[in-house]
C-alpha cells in the first residue's frame, strides 16, 4: 500500500529523491550513492534503486545538489592538446562514462605537460568548483606536476607512473608488449627489433620493458632500440634503417603509426610484410585492420580505463584517500602482418 501511495504521489508532482528511496526501500544516502556511481553499493540494491528511478521517472536536480554540496555536477579533465590516438580515445571514453552517471566533463587542454601548465589548468577547474579532476599524465614531467597539487583535491591520474603514490588508472603496457614480442618469437623468429616511443613517456618505457623481458626470458638476443616519436614519419625513418639490415625479420613497433611508417620503408626496399619481415603494433587504431597487410597489434581497454577512472574519482569525491592503483590488461589482436620467417 505504501509503495502504491509513493508512486501515486510522485505522479502528481515532480518525483524527488526521497520518493525513490521510499519506493526502493533504502535510505536517501543509498540513492545518492547509486546516482553517483559509488562502488560500495551491492548490485541487488543498485538494481532496485534503478528500477525505482525508472518507475517514477525521477531526474536528479543538479542545481539543488550544487547548492547542497557546494560543487557542480562537473568533472574537470587536464589533457595535452594532441591528436594522439591513445590519449584522445581515453578522453572520449571517459566523457561517455561520466555522462552516463550524470556528470558533464570540462576539458582544459595544455600545450605542454609541465608543472606550470598543469598547475594552472587544475586551478582553473578548482575555480569552476568541479566535483573532481582527472589528469591524463603520460609523461614524466606531468607526473612530477601532480606531486604539487593539494592533497584535498579529489584527483585521479591516467597513464602516469605506476610507482607513484596517489590514485592512478593505467594500462599494463609491459604486459601488452610482452605478448606482442612473444607472439613474434612463437612464430619462429630468432629475435625481435623494437621501434620505441619517446623516452619520457611511461607508455613507451613500459612497452620497451615488456619487449626486453620477453626476449630475455626466451634467451634471445636483445637488439639495440630504434628510438622514435609516435608519428608514422618517425616510424618510416626507423624502418629505413631496419630495411637495410637483412637479419631483421621481426619488428615490434611501440604504436600502430610507427608500424605504418616502417611498413612503407620496408616496401620501398623491396621487403614485404609478412613474407620478409613480420611486424606488430600497439593501440589498434581503427585503420589497423585496413593496413596492407592488416596489422597485428595490441588493443588497450579504453572503456575499462574510463570506467575505472570514474569509479576511483567518485570514491575520492566521497572522501576516500590513500594510494590506489588500478591496472588493466590489453589484448593481442592477431592479423596478417605476422608469419613464420623464411628459411
Amino acid at each position: 500500500m505504501q509503495v502504491e501511495d509513493t508512486a501515486a504521489a510522485a505522479r502528481v508532482r515532480e518525483p524527488a529523491m526521497t520518493d525513490v528511496a521510499r519506493l526502493a526501500g533504502v535510505s536517501h544516502q543509498t540513492v545518492s550513492r547509486v546516482l553517483n556511481g559509488h562502488p560500495n553499493v551491492r548490485e541487488q540494491t543498485r538494481l532496485r534503486v534503478r528500477a525505482a528511478i525508472t518507475e517514477l521517472g525521477y531526474r536528479p536536480n543538479r542545481a539543488a545538489r550544487t547548492l547542497v554540496t557546494g560543487r557542480s555536477q562537473q568533472i574537470g579533465v587536464v589533457a595535452q592538446n594532441s591528436t594522439l590516438y591513445g590519449p584522445t580515445s581515453m578522453l572520449a571514453a571517459f566523457e561517455l562514462a561520466a555522462a552516463a552517471q550524470g556528470f558533464a566533463v570540462s576539458v582544459r587542454r595544455v600545450r605542454v605537460l609541465d608543472r606550470s601548465s598543469i598547475a594552472a589548468a587544475v586551478e582553473h577547474h578548482r575555480d569552476q568548483r568541479v566535483a573532481g579532476i582527472v589528469v591524463i599524465a603520460p609523461t614524466a614531467s606531468a607526473d612530477e606536476a601532480l606531486a604539487e597539487i593539494p592533497a584535498d583535491v579529489p584527483l585521479v591520474a591516467v597513464d602516469g607512473d605506476p610507482g607513484r603514490g596517489g590514485a592512478l588508472v593505467t594500462v599494463d603496457q609491459e604486459a601488452g608488449a610482452f605478448a606482442a614480442t612473444r607472439h613474434l618469437l612463437e612464430a619462429g623468429h630468432q629475435t625481435v627489433w623494437h621501434i620505441s616511443g619517446p623516452s619520457d613517456w611511461f607508455d613507451a618505457a613500459g612497452r620497451a620493458r615488456g619487449w626486453r623481458r620477453a626476449l630475455h626470458e626466451a634467451g634471445a638476443e636483445i637488439p639495440p632500440v630504434s628510438s622514435a616519436d609516435w608519428s608514422a614519419s618517425s616510424g618510416y625513418r626507423a624502418g629505413q634503417m631496419l630495411a637495410r639490415m637483412p637479419d631483421v625479420t621481426a619488428v615490434f613497433a611501440a604504436n600502430d603509426h610507427l608500424a605504418l611508417g616502417a611498413i612503407r620503408a620496408l616496401a620501398e626496399r623491396g621487403r614485404r610484410v609478412p613474407r620478409d619481415v613480420s611486424i606488430v603494433g600497439f593501440d589498434d587504431v581503427p585503420e589497423a585492420e585496413f593496413f596492407s597487410p592488416p596489422l597485428t597489434t595490441v588493443r588497450p581497454d579504453f572503456d575499462g580505463v574510463a570506467t575505472e577512472t570514474l569509479s576511483l574519482l567518485l570514491a575520492r569525491i566521497e572522501g576516500e584517500s590513500g594510494p590506489s592503483l588500478r591496472t588493466l590488461n590489453p589484448t593481442l589482436i592477431p592479423r596478417e602482418s605476422v608469419a613464420a620467417p623464411r628459411d
